[in-house]
């Protein structure tokens, strides 16, 4: 009979080591499983027209909201600078290199120079690709970084400005959900870093007809009448002016003279409508972003993904008197910033502090990737954890693309000065402004 009992004991203890062990195997797998990386840029957007910023927008982002309430929202997250009137150009050079806004290779500045560079093998599609990442990227075209953008191992850029799928939003969104569906029909088990971008709500702000009738917009293309007011449209912003108090330094400027369905027009009707189309375009990202989460979550692979979204730069859209991003104002130097992902803690918000040249190093650190030699960001992969509230102190903003010298601008704490010396020193300003916690 002790025989037989030890025979059942040892078996028992036979199958708990066993249990244990594979247990313990899963959860080695389990923990060594690289993430995910889904980085969502959109084009020109304040983070004042979400909610999440601004509680008195009526622009309806439930996926974005969802978002933030299972991640982290930043509170100030800003692009450096530019030195041209594309600030989109040096923003996502800024990002894809890591590097700061003096330190960019010539395309930044001289769109059209866009010669292989000893820069580009070192942005953050090559970097990814180099750890065994398998990489995609869909994005607008033109006014970017061309020898990053050539680093990704999937390219599929357009530029996507309508209001239909096949000219819209929907169409980036196409391009990632069959990227995926490839991922899933392969069974590929390397990680991904997609770069999902967007080409709206940059103008011309063409919405889908349905939400262009939800925001009370229309799509105005006659210079010489004004949109009509609906009572759906956005009210006038806080920071509204017919004007700007001084000249801006940017002469002839496309963004504040030649948009189409805005021109010089600074009336309430023509901002008004201008703000609808805004929110209609924004309303249609927010829904092809959910498409995209829910194929992850079908694939069982949204847990193990980080998911980054924010934007180039801000917008005016009739803030202060302007229509553009040629400014060191708050809706256009700051940008929404939210990520959600492993081990971030769920509805948490942040000061932040943060540049968009920062991404790249803190992507490196998430995913065990060294930080490359030529980047000049700092990693906040300690505000992610929960160790701090901000990476900086001082945040340090340029425009120098219109008259010269240009604009510069510093903030410390809740307070910013901007300096203008523009037309060649024939317009010198300062504006010292209280910014609200």
């Amino acid at each position: 009979m002790k025989t037989k009992l030890h025979l059942k004991i040892g078996i028992v203890l036979l199958l708990v080591v066993l249990i244990s062990g594979s247990c313990q195997l899963h959860q080695l797998n389990k923990e060594q499983k690289r993430p995910n990386f889904l980085f969502v840029l959109v084009d020109d957007q304040a983070p004042f027209d979400l909610k999440l910023y601004n509680p008195n927008s009526i622009l309806e982002t439930p996926t974005i909201d969802k978002l933030a309430q299972s991640g982290m929202t930043f509170d100030v997250v800003r692009h450096m600078g530019s030195m041209n009137g594309a600030v989109c150009t040096p923003s996502r050079h800024m990002i894809m290199s890591g590097r700061s806004v003096w330190h960019l290779p010539p395309s930044a500045e001289f769109q059209k120079q866009t010669s292989p560079h000893a820069l580009d093998s070192m942005t953050i599609g090559a970097i990814f690709n180099n750890a065994g990442y398998k990489t995609m990227r869909t994005c607008k075209k033109g006014n970017s970084y061309p020898g990053a953008n050539r680093q990704f191992s999937v390219v599929k850029d357009k530029t996507k400005r309508g209001g239909s799928e096949e000219t819209g939003s929907a169409w980036h969104a196409k391009q990632v959900l069959e990227y995926l569906s490839e991922r899933e029909a392969t069974k590929e088990e390397n990680p991904f870093f997609i770069y999902f971008g967007f080409s709206h709500p940059h103008d011309e702000r063409n919405g889908t007809p349905e939400l262009l009738e939800k925001y009370g917009a229309v799509n105005h293309k006659d210079k010489n009448s004004l949109p009509p007011l609906n009572s759906k449209q956005p009210a006038l912003p806080e920071n509204y002016l017919a004007e700007h108090p001084f000249f801006h330094g940017h002469v002839n400027l496309r963004d504040e003279d030649r948009v189409r369905g805005v021109w010089k027009n600074r009336d309430e009707q023509t901002i008004r409508n201008e703000f609808g189309r805004e929110m209609a375009c924004s309303e249609n990202i927010d829904i092809q972003l959910e498409k995209v989460l829910q194929k992850l979550d079908e694939m069982g692979e949204l847990e193990n993904t980080y998911i980054i979204y924010t934007a180039d730069h801000g917008i005016a859209v009739g803030r202060h008197g302007l229509m553009g991003k040629q400014n060191l104002y708050e809706h256009s130097w700051r940008v929404p910033f939210i990520v959600k992902g492993p081990g971030i803690k769920a509805n948490t918000r942040v000061k932040g502090n943060v540049y968009l040249l920062d991404i790249f190093p803190t992507l490196c650190e998430l995913a065990g990737i060294p930080i490359p030699e030529t980047v000049e960001g700092e990693s906040f992969k300690k505000v992610l954890e929960g160790k701090s509230n901000t990476l900086r102190d001082e945040m340090y903003g340029v425009y120098c693309g219109g008259t010269k010298p240009g604009m510069r601008a510093v903030t410390k704490g809740d307070w910013k000065l901007v300096k203008y010396d523009l037309m060649d020193g024939a317009v010198r300003q300062t504006q010292l402004f209280h910014l609200k916690p």
